[in-house]
């Protein structure tokens, strides 16, 4: 069975955390990026699966997970161009790119961007739509006039009140204690920031889908409480190349029914 094994590479000046897969094919790879407030443990439940036919490099996105943070970077627009920046340091020619949740939208506007540096896109359970469709915590910290109140509570209880909404999950404590580890101090207060962005950068993003003609599947879940699946149908109307699954799970697809996503991915690749 493939694991995870997590190391460190300095990008740009920043201590960004990797894994490879270390057996399988050469010839196809991918490039998967950590949800939040999550980690690039998310793709445990997924992993081997997807690395019988293809060389996965999983990423923490910079100021997510354990990798460092750059303030200039929390905002999906400057992600964007930061993705293809791990992209060419780490070798990668033209991957496919998986990014779920905070990733969704940076992976579109590095496909805007940058039309020709990825081969095809898995994106879904992020915030995508122009006027905003939000739910939850997530609408509450977009919209949020003052983050004191956050700061004034435990990181560790913000994050393990969203892990414990992964249902159908038995995590594995590795994965637990890397979620909770990567979130110190007011680190995920700060990275509020990068989801406050979204009432800039997804205006943006929507003028620019239909100019997209990298091939994107679309991955939602019916029953996601924080990002309504209606992101995930918007996002198929305005991408001309686009192919939608609508999975009868919550927000985190990945980890609830990781059999079913790693079919959907492997379906995509596989004819991409």
């Amino acid at each position: 069975m493939s694991e995870i094994k997590p190391r460190f590479r300095r990008i740009d000046g920043l201590s960004v955390r990797y894994a490879e897969s270390e057996d399988g094919p050469r010839d196809r790879e991918a490039l998967l990026l950590s949800p939040f407030p999550e980690s690039l443990y998310a793709y445990h439940a997924t992993w081997s699966r997807l690395a019988e036919n293809t060389r996965l490099i999983a990423v923490d996105l910079p100021g997510f997970g354990h990798s460092n943070m750059r303030e200039d970077l929390l905002s999906p627009r400057a992600m964007s161009d930061f993705i293809v920046r791990i992209a060419d340091e780490l070798g990668l020619a033209k991957p496919h790119i998986v990014g779920p949740d905070i990733g969704t939208s940076a992976v579109l506007l590095a496909a805007a961007r940058h039309p020709d540096r990825f081969r095809s896109a898995v994106v879904g359970s992020g915030g995508a739509s122009a006027p905003l469709r939000l739910a939850g915590p997530l609408d509450e910290w977009v919209h949020a006039e003052d983050l004191a109140p956050y700061r004034a509570l435990q990181p560790k209880d913000i994050v393990t009140i969203a892990i414990n909404k992964i249902k159908g999950y038995d995590m594995p404590e590795i994965v637990r204690e890397d979620y909770l580890g990567a979130y110190v101090g007011q680190r995920i207060v700060d990275q509020m920031a990068y989801l406050r962005a979204y009432r800039e950068d997804l205006p943006v993003l929507r003028d620019l889908l239909p100019g997209i003609e990298m091939p994107v599947q679309v991955i939602g879940g019916r029953d996601d409480h924080v990002v309504p699946v209606e992101n995930a149908e918007y996002l198929h109307r305005h991408l001309p190349n686009s192919r939608l699954n609508i999975v009868d799970i919550g927000h985190y697809v990945w980890e609830q029914a990781p059999e079913e996503y790693a079919r959907i991915v492997n379906d995509w690749w596989a004819v991409n």
